[in-house]
């Protein structure tokens, strides 16, 4: 059986390395040297709503020096490339799980391009601890793309991986499209949630969020068009409409913890590949600037 990395054992990357340990593939930890030395001795213990509660052994280093066939990055954006510099060896093929888009670029510059697939998760899951992972959704899934044909037989095997362990995956044709269904999503429900420090169903039941969330929905879907998405704002919409009432974002659990969130990652990639594209996005500029305000962080900027 393959070995595969994780790098970033948070609430994505410790949900997922515990997974794929606990159905039997062979799987390290990369992270920082403290979380590491917790992993190794501890192993991460796993409540989840999706696959019970459980614990898994994973390997853990603060270095990954020995060859593997995936790796899957699952930082936050803001500590990417500190976690980068942990790799240091080149991965058959990389796939990272993070918000946004300019990872992209970035992972294609430390590794070869040919190496590097797209990929995004749709969960809510947390890590209230080191090595303790929450997952409260009713659901998770992997949605995984190269534009490149010959990635595509690795993405398929790492699926066939994901799904042993319990995961669902979706295999899609476009980079484009994968990236930008979550992040139209995500942008409308981290931005809402966070400028007003309310849940969704709060967002949805008061008229002036409700406004806000749909033109959010509506430039976001826009600009992904623009980029060569083929997004339609009412299934956006309808996924948001769906939602549990109390499903909030890790954007505004950041700014509550007095972490400093995806902000840039997140709303400055709407706002960048709209100006590429010469287009406005007044309400997703509102609400990052009121983002901003409450985290005490610059603005996104589309420049």
């Amino acid at each position: 059986m393959s070995k595969l990395a994780v790098l970033g054992p948070g609430g994505v990357g410790g949900f997922l390395a515990a997974a794929l340990a606990h159905s039997g593939v062979d799987v390290v930890v990369v992270a920082r040297e403290g979380t590491a030395a917790t992993i190794a001795e501890r192993g991460i213990e796993v409540r989840s709503a999706v696959l019970g509660a459980f614990s898994a052994r994973p390997a853990a280093v603060s270095e990954l020096q020995e060859e593997v066939e995936f790796l899957l990055v699952a930082t936050k954006a803001t500590g990417l490339n500190d976690a980068l510099a942990r790799v240091k060896t080149e991965p058959g093929l990389v796939v990272p799980l993070l918000n946004g888009l300019d990872h992209m670029r970035a992972l294609r510059e430390r590794f070869s391009a040919a190496s590097v697939g797209a990929g995004v998760i749709r969960i809510e899951s947390d890590r209230p601890a080191p090595a303790t992972i929450v997952q409260t959704s009713p659901a998770c899934r992997v949605d995984l793309a190269a534009d490149d044909p010959a990635l595509r037989p690795r993405l398929a095997s790492l699926a066939s991986t994901l799904e042993a362990a319990g995961i669902p995956v979706r295999l899609e044709a476009s980079e484009g499209h994968v990236l930008w269904s979550k992040l139209a999503r995500l942008s409308a429900l981290a931005l809402v949630t966070s400028a007003s420090d309310r849940p969704i169903g709060f967002v949805r039941a008061d008229p002036r969020w409700r406004s806000a969330l749909e033109r959010c929905i509506a430039e976001t879907v826009a600009v992904a068009n623009a980029d060569g998405a083929a997004l339609a704002p009412g299934s956006t919409l309808a996924e948001l409409t769906e939602a549990d009432p109390e499903l909030g974002s890790s954007m505004q659990r950041d700014i509550a913890a007095g972490r400093e969130p995806e902000l840039d990652a997140i709303a400055g990639a709407v706002l960048r590949a709209a100006a590429r594209h010469s287009l406005r996005c007044p309400s997703v500029s509102w609400l990052s600037e009121r983002v901003a305000q409450r985290a005490g962080i610059p603005a996104p900027r589309a420049g």
